[in-house]
């Protein structure tokens, strides 16, 4: 697939995706807007509907996921991201964007970046009615650090495998610059990863190497 096939893919599959998550709710769209605005439209309706509910089924997560992946701006991906946290749990939507970032088309790994961001959202009993019955909510779905550490290492993979320097900006200034982050068994990987950004033509990833050798010194 060529890049031009694969740009003018995104704005029709954010419309796929959001029209999926609507009919799911019970949401008949109505809107008369040309195609671009029509996802924003119908991601507008959702939005609140998402966050009101007790519950949400299961058949809703893979194109909730799919359409906070595939919405093309940072600032609203959270509509779909949020509402995934409290009903599904921050581990099973942290999980299913690291899937995004190992096997993904690039612009779904950039979709997966921009919704990880995201997915850090903090909780709040009061925010939606889907933490818990007296707010209380099971810890485990929240349980994240290996997932967390499963992304650095798919993040620093993508690095390591991209031919586009878009793709290996995005993938890489998200990461910590600390070595204290990253557990042993990565130190090799973040050593490969250093020494391949060091010499990168991209000076922002340059400048991310040289803040992780001040920190580690």
């Amino acid at each position: 697939m060529t890049e031009d096939e694969r740009s003018g893919i995104e704005p029709r599959s954010f419309l796929t995706c959001t029209t999926a998550v609507a009919r799911l709710l019970g949401i008949e769209e109505v809107s008369t807007k040309p195609n671009d605005r029509r996802a924003r439209h119908l991601a507008h309706a959702v939005r609140k509907p998402l966050l009101e509910r007790e519950s949400l089924p299961e058949e809703l997560f893979v194109p909730l996921m799919a359409a906070a992946v595939y919405d093309p701006d940072p600032s609203f991906c959270r509509w779909f991201v949020e509402p995934a946290v409290y009903a599904f749990g921050r581990r099973r939507v942290m999980a299913a964007l690291v899937d995004y970032l190992r096997i993904g088309t690039d612009a779904e790994r950039a979709g997966a970046v921009r919704a990880w961001y995201c997915a850090h959202v903090p909780l709040r009993a009061d925010r939606s009615p889907a933490y818990g019955p007296g707010g209380v909510r099971d810890p485990a779905l929240d349980r994240s650090q290996d997932i967390k550490t499963a992304w650095l290492e798919a993040s620093m993979q993508v690095f390591a495998e991209a031919t586009d320097p878009r793709m290996s900006r995005r993938v890489l200034l998200g990461l910590p610059t600390a070595r204290a982050a990253y557990p042993p068994f990565l130190h090799e990987l973040l050593k490969s990863t250093l020494a391949s950004a060091h010499v990168h033509p991209d000076p922002h990833i340059r400048r991310w190497a040289a803040a992780a050798n001040h920190e580690s010194v």
